[in-house]
């Protein structure tokens, strides 16, 4: 199987079954070899980046529109659009890969298709973006709910969010200060050939100048790194969390904001919940890499009268599920999964998070909430109606230099920090 087809295949999974890219990628390029494997991953995130930027070009140089049992044929369309356009792959062998990745299908009938296609695209390009470019959808490559949405929330931003969902995401870690300090993790780093640069948004972040294989951290299986968004290490902190306090992460895996508490604060009584055994044994992996115990539980946060212990705890971390619409340059396949039609239902999910949770905080306890979404309605909305319906809650303020301070917590935007979106709210218990 040639690159090409690999990555056609993982994209068809993603548009026609709403399966996630991360967990069908691996399979797919199993058998292929390293350099092969790099191209079909750079297409397959490639394609579902730009979209909704490519998707109309394709109808509009159709003559009727294409089957859906044809979605293969469209998406090979798809993927020699993006090599013409943002790889270094040459226009001629662009078109006659993509001819050859017909045959590859066992459809030789659209081979002269995708060969007529791609040719007029050449000759007729400025032409081509001049007449669709008037459309939101193809000027910033996301969806158009997502668009008006972001208009709305972010009025200042909003732009400037939507042109970094479509850069390559940056690689950030987290150095364990129980092995060493960041700082001389840095040194390590240069001496293999990686350089970084320390982030000035946490004392354990690194940014690398490029992507790298984990396996080439030094000291990685050993459990010296982490890699986890500089966005995603500011919640553990957060927290304040002290010796011997009793601290539940909810919606856990696959454990890096678990594993950052342990690290700093080892003598924690942490309890780590999600759901699913295959979740679970994430976090295990995770922790035994790291050399971090925690107690494991297979729940469901919602329902903890199935799983809690009735003994208060005196933080909780509840990283709860969200639209995602903060990490979408690292996983642009949600732009093409997610919908607004899904959103009601997300913010039904978080506020039954809240209140199921809520009462297994100690007096004077504190809840931090995280989503990795932009959007209001998953974000301050929520705590604006906990905090409204809930008479023993105090929002605490988030005093920092990152992100920007909303009514009700703080979130970092890409456009600022350079980092995924995360919101944070941190309420204290009277």
């Amino acid at each position: 199987m040639s690159a090409r087809l690999a990555a056609v295949r993982c994209i068809v999974e993603v548009l026609a079954r709403g399966r996630m890219l991360d967990e069908v990628i691996p399979g797919a390029v199993t058998a292929l070899s390293a350099r092969d494997r790099a191209l079909a991953q750079e297409i397959s995130y490639g394609v579902l980046r730009w979209y909704h930027r490519f998707d109309p070009v394709v109808d509009h140089l159709l003559h009727r529109p294409m089957s859906p049992a044809d979605l293969d044929v469209k998406v090979l369309l798809l993927a020699a659009l993006h090599e013409i356009e943002h790889l270094r792959t040459p226009d001629h062998a662009a078109v006659s890969e993509a001819v050859e990745g017909a045959r590859q299908l066992g459809k030789p009938w659209a081979a002269g298709l995708i060969n007529a296609l791609l040719r007029r695209f050449l000759r007729e390009r400025a032409n081509v973006f001049a007449a669709l470019n008037s459309a939101p959808e193809v000027r910033y490559s996301h969806p158009g709910w997502l668009i008006e949405a972001l208009r709305g929330d972010w009025p200042d931003h909003w732009e400037q969010i939507l042109a970094r969902g479509n850069e390559h995401p940056p690689m950030d870690i987290r150095v364990n200060a129980r092995h060493c300090p960041r700082d001389e993790y840095a040194g390590r780093l240069a001496a293999a050939g990686i350089p970084s640069r320390l982030s000035t948004l946490t004392d354990c972040g690194l940014r690398l100048a490029g992507a790298a294989n984990v396996q080439e951290l030094p000291g990685f299986d050993a459990g010296a790194v982490t890699v986890q968004d500089l966005a995603a290490q500011l919640a553990a902190p957060l927290l304040e969390v002290k010796p011997d306090q009793r601290v539940l992460d909810a919606c856990a895996a696959p454990g890096g904001k678990a594993s950052q508490i342990l690290e700093a604060c080892p003598a924690a009584k942490l309890v780590a919940v999600d759901r699913g055994p295959d979740r679970v044994r994430l976090l295990a992996q995770n922790l035994k890499r790291l050399r971090l115990s925690a107690t494991l539980i297979d729940g469901d946060a919602a329902r903890p009268e199935h799983w809690w212990d009735k003994r208060p705890f005196d933080r909780i971390l509840l990283d709860a599920p969200c639209s995602a619409t903060g990490v979408i340059r690292r996983h642009p396949d949600i732009k093409c999964r997610r919908g607004q039609e899904q959103l009601p239902r997300l913010a039904k999910i978080q506020a039954a998070l809240l209140d199921a949770l809520w009462p297994l905080l100690a007096p004077g306890g504190r809840l931090l909430y995280v989503t990795c979404s932009l959007l209001r309605r998953e974000n301050d909305a929520q705590i604006e109606k906990f905090s409204a319906s809930h008479k023993d809650v105090r929002v605490l303020p988030i005093t920092s230099t990152w992100g920007i301070a909303t009514t009700w917590g703080r979130q970092s935007l890409p456009s600022v920090d350079d980092t995924d979106g995360f919101y944070h709210a941190l309420l204290e218990r009277r």
